[in-house]
């Protein structure tokens, strides 16, 4: 047997000193098709085209010397920001990105209705900013603390892109870790404290008080929470935390997830359907302001941004408990009691009265939607979440043989996803509620602790006995 040295030549070529060793470990053997029985060894020059056979024999190979093979070079990464650094223009970046539009439709109606130039657009659209936040804003009136939540969606949005970024510039992307994608939503949420406090001290002043520990106290909050969801998602530290987790935690969870979804769906086309029939009624609200078309504008813009409000409200009065619109009112199915309701289209939909037989077929839409959300956690473990909702297609393709999920599974995810789509809920409810000034409508939207219960058992019912019809049915078929 031939040998050769570890590196021929002194070549530094990973292919080379490979090549190298296969003369060293390797015997070859022609093959005499003539004389099966008979086979004769012989060396195989280096220039022949043909495959080197190995020798399977640990006694022959354990005599040979051993020659380390060079590992691969890996690329060079990029030099990573620091934490601070990245966390900060991050924040600064979505803040900027969510103040402009607020500070543009404001300081437009203003411009044009001749009610103030850019400074006072400037200082108006951080204070209907910070109200997004959650920020309550001290007027002549009272308290302004209803924040519109279509506003606050995207500032999350934003935040959970800024969490995104931050992970990835850091170079956190993908590794699985939990206490780096917790450092990041901490840092980013001291970052956007620092912001709140900034823009809470700008906007305090003559017409308009805020406080600066609140401010700095909300937007640290929600700094946290939206970056969290971006850091999470940019780690993979939610497959983590999700292989980790019970089954029958991990798919009731999602099941609750879906569930207070389709509610919140259901109450968005109950009120889009109101306020749509009513459209006579919200166009003469607009043109009784006499602000012109720009101002008219705003005031839509303005009914818009509390659009998600509506159908949180909406969603709790499919599930019974209602909602207020004022201190002493309520507006529920079965009773509806309000006084002179304020001047916005939103309001436009109200219903006259409560509700006769026929309109309690409205309780059957929460009751649906989660009945969906069973029949979905079903499927999902059946086919997987690509094939969820492709279920009947694919079976009638010929799909491999569906292994059913236990009833146990399906028994305690339901029950599960009850509490989860109450807490879900309930807090939606919260935070959609608030005060238009110290008189009568000091208290508006939903109770949060009734419409959190009413969600948890509706939905823990109505998704177990989707999730388990879904299974029999299937069986029986």
């Amino acid at each position: 047997m031939s040998s050769t040295p570890d590196r021929p030549g002194g070549s530094e070529d990973p292919f080379a000193v490979a090549e190298a060793l296969q003369s060293v470990v390797r015997d070859t053997a022609a093959i005499e098709r003539e004389a099966p029985a008979e086979r004769i060894t012989e060396a195989i020059g280096a220039d022949d085209g043909r495959r080197d056979t190995v020798v399977l024999d640990e006694e022959t190979l354990g005599r040979r010397e051993t020659v380390r093979v060079p590992t691969q070079r890996r690329p060079a990464t990029g030099r990573r920001a620091p934490l601070p650094v990245a966390a900060l223009f991050a924040t600064l970046w979505a803040a900027l990105l969510t103040y402009l539009p607020v500070a543009a439709v404001i300081g437009l109606a203003r411009t044009l209705e001749g009610a103030g130039g850019l400074a006072g657009a400037a200082h108006a659209g951080l204070a209907g900013w910070l109200l997004g936040h959650g920020v309550p804003i001290g007027t002549s009136i009272g308290p302004l603390a209803l924040a519109p939540l279509a506003l606050t969606g995207f500032l999350l949005w934003r935040l959970n892109r800024a969490g995104l970024h931050v992970t990835r510039a850091i170079g956190a992307r993908r590794t699985g870790s939990l206490p780096r994608a917790i450092l990041v939503a901490v840092t980013v949420g001291c970052a956007y404290a620092l912001v709140g406090a900034l823009a809470a001290i700008l906007v305090d002043g003559r017409g308009t008080e805020v406080s600066t520990g609140v401010a700095a106290s909300r937007f640290l909050a929600l700094g946290v929470f939206g970056s969290l969801a971006g850091a999470l998602r940019g780690t993979d530290a939610i497959s983590v935390l999700a292989r980790r987790a019970p089954p029958a935690i991990r798919h009731g969870l999602r099941a609750g997830v879906v569930a207070a979804f389709l509610i919140l769906g259901a109450g968005a086309v109950a009120g889009g359907l109101a306020v749509a029939l009513g459209g006579a009624q919200a166009a003469d609200i607009i043109a009784g302001y006499q602000t012109g078309v720009a101002g008219q504008a705003g005031i839509t813009l303005i009914s818009i941004g509390y659009a998600a409000n509506v159908s949180i409200w909406a969603a709790a009065y499919l599930l019974g408990p209602g909602f207020a619109l004022g201190t002493g009112t309520i507006v529920r199915l079965t009773e509806v009691a309000v006084g002179p309701p304020p001047m916005l289209p939103l309001v436009a939909g109200l219903p006259e009265g409560p509700v006769g037989a026929i309109g309690t077929l409205l309780l059957a839409g929460p009751v649906i939607a989660g009945a969906v959300a069973g029949w979905a956690l079903t499927q999902r473990l059946r086919f997987g979440r690509d094939s969820a909702w492709r279920a009947a297609r694919r079976a009638g393709k010929g799909s491999a043989a569906v292994v059913e999920p236990r009833w146990s599974l399906l028994v305690t995810s339901g029950l599960f996803a009850g509490p989860v789509a109450g807490v879900a809920l309930g807090v939606l409810a919260w935070l959609s509620g608030g005060a238009v000034g110290s008189g009568r409508l000091s208290r508006i939207g939903p109770d949060p602790v009734q419409t959190g219960v009413v969600a948890a058992l509706v939905v823990a019912v109505s998704v177990t006995l989707g999730a388990t019809a879904t299974r029999a049915f299937f069986r029986r078929s």
